[in-house]
């Protein structure tokens, strides 16, 4: 045997090999606590983990007490040096943001950049995200403010010259090739009373209609 090196279950080819026994015990390894006879030195975690292909988080993992768990992000410390304002302080100051703003589905972007030009709250944008996200405060979970606009599922008016309607169509001309079609529709009978054509459809391009 090579000095340095962790001998492996099987060195003999010959024969079938014995089935390996479990790398992993209640403590540690008893192959990693074990003495080399030639260097009267213990193997190691990372000597014996690379001989039986296993990697050492795994190792870790599995060496961990049973009765013991991981923290979960609610209860662990945050490591570093305590910001100036805390999470709480700034879910307040979100939260008072949002309820402010004459907007709906705002970004985290939008908040972050309020606080820290209006308010003279300067945190880190990714900060901002983590706290909308975890309270479900970002744009796809916000529902809609005030009072809807209800509508009574007609257009169609009583009289004529009450509402008009416009529309846009890009259609092909053998002459002047791609061109935009805007016109005007009476809602009272659905007659066409304008119509504007161009090269360039643009919100400008459907008044003249």
């Amino acid at each position: 045997m090579k000095r340095g090196r962790c001998p492996r279950p099987c060195e003999d080819k010959g024969g079938p090999l014995p089935a390996r026994e479990p790398l992993f015990t209640e403590g540690d390894p008893t192959s990693s606590a074990a003495t080399s006879p030639s260097t009267s030195k213990r193997y190691g975690v990372a000597r014996v983990c690379a001989a039986w292909d296993v990697a050492r988080s795994s190792y870790y993992l599995r060496r961990a007490a049973p009765g013991k768990s991981k923290q979960t992000d609610a209860n662990k410390k945050r490591r570093g040096p305590r910001p100036l304002v805390s999470d709480e302080k700034l879910l307040e100051l979100i939260r008072s943001d949002l309820a402010a703003s004459p907007f709906h589905g705002e970004g985290h972007r939008k908040v972050w950049a309020r606080l820290r030009v209006i308010h003279g709250v300067r945190v880190a944008r990714k900060r901002v995200l983590r706290i909308m996200r975890q309270h479900q405060l970002l744009s796809p979970h916000r529902g809609r403010q005030g009072e809807g606009v209800t509508h009574d599922g007609t257009i169609i008016t009583a009289s004529p010259n009450v509402m008009w309607g416009t529309d846009g169509a890009r259609i092909f001309t053998v002459d002047d090739g791609w061109v935009w079609l805007f016109s005007a529709i009476e809602h009272w009978n659905a007659e066409c009373v304008g119509w504007h054509v161009c090269k360039t459809g643009d919100r400008y391009a459907a008044l003249p209609a």
